[in-house]
């Protein structure tokens, strides 16, 4: 059979930017993971819309599509158009694995939780003509039985990024009650591939920066460090995820780290308030300890993004000054503050459903810019507008300027890293501006 792995874009117009693309996400890893389980009697091609057209008359016996929330009412279209032409299509990820019964309504068959072990069933089954309309996940997939990635299977992407992802664990523990990741099927599972195949598979990448695509590499720090270890002399640069606890008091970790190429560490503080923080289940996280865990990060030579969320039960219209004046001092290289998003499947999500507080089911506004939810203590407006306060604020042109000129104290690739980041975000604050649904 003849396979179309298709990574839709997150709007309805299936268009992209190249500036959009350049920093690898992560998202083609899924597909990618897919063809590499595909049995190799079957022919595969992929199409990202990031940087190239979905050609509805291709002739294919198959295609695929990934989902996540915000890019379900593309991935939908896409089903339906492919469809309309007498193909069969398959539909996966965390959006249709919440809601199979609204995906099912755009594809012949549908692929709950992680499609590691169900794809090739889902094939066979194809192949006999005995397709079922659900392939539900069974067990945690064990990630050394996956094959590692061929350049063949990375290079069936057309990609303008300069950076090559690399997946070596599945599942969180955690259980923040906003995270889709831990209410998956066997999600709360946190799994690692061996050492030897996650080395064996960056050699085979030839791109000097890598992409972590884990949710975080301080859940289990003893097989990071053994990692970190292994990584050096690879001459690769990376970011990763982590979490507070760990990289505030885990020097080993963070010394080695920086020996293996590390250059930024993505933190979710996601408030400054600890009543918040704990309000949504992040015990990893200690608000007083936050100054004191970026500077060790920097001690270290590394930068610090951290990620900021709005619009908490417990978050007041005063939250975003406090906030913007909190952080003054705290020396953060990168801020990723949105809207918090309530995605389809978490206890979030569940909580303002019962509530009668959503705005809309127009799962193309949920990209985390855009207030789909009645919150609590301020209107949608005042939620809007203040977290696009705190964008603009953090990063006018001449703050940026100057994060970006004390990462030469670091050397130059931190330098450089610095630069385009903050750029990326200044651009995301200029282009997209957060909105409420409810005016549109």
């Amino acid at each position: 059979m003849k396979i179309l792995f298709v990574n839709p874009w997150f709007s309805k117009s299936g268009k992209s930017s190249l500036f959009n693309n350049l920093f690898s996400s992560g998202d083609d890893l899924i597909c990618q993971t897919l063809a590499a389980v595909t049995p190799k009697n079957h022919t595969m091609e992929m199409v990202d819309e990031a940087v190239e057209k979905v050609d509805f008359d291709t002739d294919v016996d198959l295609v695929a599509i990934t989902t996540f929330t915000r890019s379900a009412p593309r991935a939908y279209e896409i089903a339906d158009e492919f469809r309309k032409r007498g193909k069969k299509v398959v539909l996966g990820g965390y959006h249709v694995s919440a809601l199979p019964n609204e995906a099912i309504k755009h594809a012949d068959s549908i692929v709950i939780g992680e499609g590691e072990d169900s794809f090739p069933k889902l094939l066979k089954d194809l192949e006999k003509k005995e397709l079922k309309p659900f392939y539900e996940q069974e067990k945690p997939v064990d990630l050394d039985k996956v094959p590692i990635l061929s350049q063949k299977e990375r290079m069936l992407y057309k990609s303008s990024s300069f950076t090559q992802s690399i997946q070596i664990s599945k599942g969180c523990p955690v259980g923040c009650i906003f995270c889709s990741i831990s209410y998956m099927k066997f999600g709360n599972i946190h799994r690692t591939r061996s050492i030897e195949n996650v080395i064996k598979e960056m050699k085979t990448i030839p791109e000097k920066i890598i992409s972590f695509a884990d949710p975080s590499l301080t859940t289990n720090p003893k097989y990071t460090k053994q990692l970190f270890r292994e990584m050096r002399g690879l001459n690769k640069i990376f970011g990763c995820e982590g979490n507070a606890n760990i990289l505030g008091r885990d020097d080993e970790l963070l010394k080695l780290a920086a020996e293996a190429g590390c250059l930024s560490w993505y933190i979710g503080f996601e408030s400054i308030s600890q009543e918040t923080i704990d309000s949504i289940g992040k015990s990893t996280n200690k608000v007083e300890n936050y100054k004191n865990i970026i500077k060790k990060v920097h001690d270290y030579g590394m930068r610090v993004e951290t990620a900021f969320m709005f619009g908490f039960d417990t978050d007041k219209p005063d939250v975003f000054t406090k906030t913007i004046d909190t952080i003054k001092d705290w020396e953060i290289d990168l801020i990723d503050c949105s809207t918090i998003t309530p995605y389809p499947g978490t206890p979030f999500f569940n909580q303002l459903e019962k509530e009668n507080r959503l705005l809309t089911k127009d799962w193309e506004k949920y990209d985390s810019f855009q207030v789909v939810f009645q919150p609590k203590h301020m209107s949608p407006e005042e939620l809007a507008n203040g977290v696009q306060t705190v964008w603009e604020e953090f990063y006018r042109p001449q703050a940026a300027l100057k994060r970006s000129i004390m990462g030469l104290k670091w050397g130059l690739k931190p330098f450089l890293f610095s630069c385009l980041r903050n750029y990326f975000y200044y651009k995301i604050s200029k282009n997209k501006k957060v909105s409420n649904p409810s005016n549109d």
